[in-house]
């Protein structure tokens, strides 16, 4: 098979009701999608208490926030907590597959709207989209009109998940810089090669375009572990143009959305794909970070037999001591039924190791982009023939004989073959980047250039906000108690280097 990169269609526009922009699958599902936010809310508790404590306030106003991250129900949630603070919003989903189309077309009605007459905010994500209209619906965050001069309004904050959109300003501001957009390496990904016909375009027409985009960001706050390591390599590279929060190494985010949230989520995902017993398979874990750690306890409470691989021995031996046998890929990948990777790095899966797998074995992937297989040498295997046996579930027949089932074609697939993390776990998450976008716009002289993580007292305020609906009551110090190990009476209980 042949990579093809898809044709530029002039079917790709902003459609406009009332004044608002968008562009979703179907405006007539925002009933459905609101009775799912409402029920999404009551399992929301941080998200919902920073709506009671700072909505009369404000202190978003005059924000301009750039969203990229999976269009959900919980997405709902967090997007319109971000209005109730006073913030001007406009989104996109950072996966072509995880888009809820009725949670997208709640979002753009708004809890008072209707279908005719939108009231919510611009919205440009939709389930099943190509890389072209991916890319361009990620153009759009970027695009806020223009100010009482005649001059574009961008975004003052990002707010990222996997760092698509934090990279589309930076390379967009060094192509125009250089004057010129380079033409695709020989093994590019069919993705890089569209990103490159976007920012080329964008060049011809707007050769400052996104210099002045990037100019007036005063930050970006990263949801994910792939996105952060975007940011460390922009900063180590002294190429970084703003600020930014990582959210993900909050304690209440990685601890708890990238464990307990894929605990759920993977499951879910391959119940749905496949409905296949996994009690009693081989299970084969590609990385035992938090994702990881979370995906085999998952598989594992489903009476598989987990193997797990990692280069970091620490990871390797905290999962031995867990009683699961740590191997190389290589060494087991006939005995495999179930293969999941979680790390977050390129060609974990290789073209070999796929040919190499059982007759209809599953392959899935949760780290975070499709590179994690091999998906391009699978797509340019001669003789290779993919079957469609539903969405994100195809079957793909090898030149061996053998046929292995790939879901959400390489990427994740909690999100493509199920909706994601549930609501709670998403609380914490969201809690953490409504939390360091008022950082950002409020507080900004704390976050010089540089990437920087959330002061202990914030991660300990999400937990807070999230046990009472867990019936929680907290043991509290006396203060000869808290005197005696050196912290406050109310915190914060560990210093910044604590594990957890």
């Amino acid at each position: 098979m042949s990579i093809v990169i898809p044709a530029r269609s002039a079917a790709l526009a902003v459609e406009t009701r009332n004044g608002l922009s968008f562009r979703v699958a179907d405006l007539s599902l925002a009933e459905a999608g609101r009775h799912q936010i409402r029920l999404a809310e009551h399992e929301m508790p941080g998200l919902m208490a920073l709506r009671e404590e700072f909505g009369p306030h404000q202190p978003l106003a005059g924000a301009r926030i750039a969203g990229s991250l999976h269009m959900t129900v919980q997405t709902a949630v967090l997007i319109e907590t971000l209005v109730a603070l006073g913030a001007e919003v406009r989104w996109a989903s950072c996966n072509i597959f995880s888009t809820q189309d009725e949670a997208a077309a709640a979002v753009v009605v708004g809890a008072t709207g209707t279908p005719e007459r939108p009231e919510g905010a611009p919205v440009f994500a939709w389930k099943g989209e190509t890389l072209e209209e991916y890319w361009w619906a990620t153009q759009q965050i970027f695009d806020f009109g223009s100010d009482e001069h005649g001059g574009a309004h961008g975004p003052t904050l990002i707010l990222d998940d996997g760092g698509d959109a934090t990279m589309l300003v930076h390379k967009g501001t060094a192509f125009e810089a250089a004057g010129a957009v380079p033409d695709a390496a020989e093994g590019d990904s069919t993705e890089w090669r569209v990103v490159l016909q976007v920012l080329r375009d964008s060049l011809a027409s707007d050769p400052q375009r996104w210099t002045r985009v990037g100019q007036g960001i005063l930050g970006v706050t990263e949801e994910t572990t792939t996105g952060v390591h975007r940011l460390y390599e922009l900063h180590r590279d002294a190429q970084l143009l703003f600020p930014a929060i990582n959210v993900n190494d909050s304690v209440t985010k990685s601890k708890f959305d990238n464990k307990y949230g894929i605990r759920h989520s993977l499951p879910d995902g391959l119940n749905r794909a496949t409905d296949v017993l996994m009690g009693g398979k081989t299970v084969f874990v590609c990385g035992y970070g938090d994702v990881g750690k979370g995906s085999a306890d998952a598989l594992r409470g489903q009476g598989a037999r987990v193997i797990v691989s990692e280069i970091d021995p620490i990871n390797a031996l905290q999962a031995a001591m867990d009683g699961y046998q740590v191997a190389r890929l290589d060494d087991v990948i006939g005995d495999i039924d179930i293969l999941v990777t979680a790390t977050g790095n390129e060609s974990v899966v290789t073209l070999e190791h796929l040919q190499g797998l059982k007759h209809l074995a599953i392959v899935a992937n949760v780290g975070h982009f499709d590179n994690e297989i091999d998906m391009a040498g699978l797509e340019s295997l001669p003789g290779a023939e993919r079957i469609e046996i539903k969405p994100q579930v195809h079957e793909w027949r090898l030149p061996n004989g053998r046929s292995i089932l790939v879901l959400s074609e390489g990427r994740l697939m909690n999100l493509g073959n199920a909706t994601g993390h549930p609501s709670f776990v998403m609380s914490a998450s969201f809690t953490n980047q409504v939390l360091a976008q008022l950082e950002l716009h409020t507080n900004r002289d704390a976050y010089p250039l540089g990437v920087h993580v959330l002061p202990k007292a914030l991660d300990e305020k999400v937990a807070r906000l999230h046990l009472a609906a867990l019936g929680v009551r907290l043991t509290e110090l006396t203060p000869r108690q808290a005197a005696y190990i050196g912290v406050g009476v109310d915190g914060p209980y560990k210093v910044d280097h604590y594990r957890y």
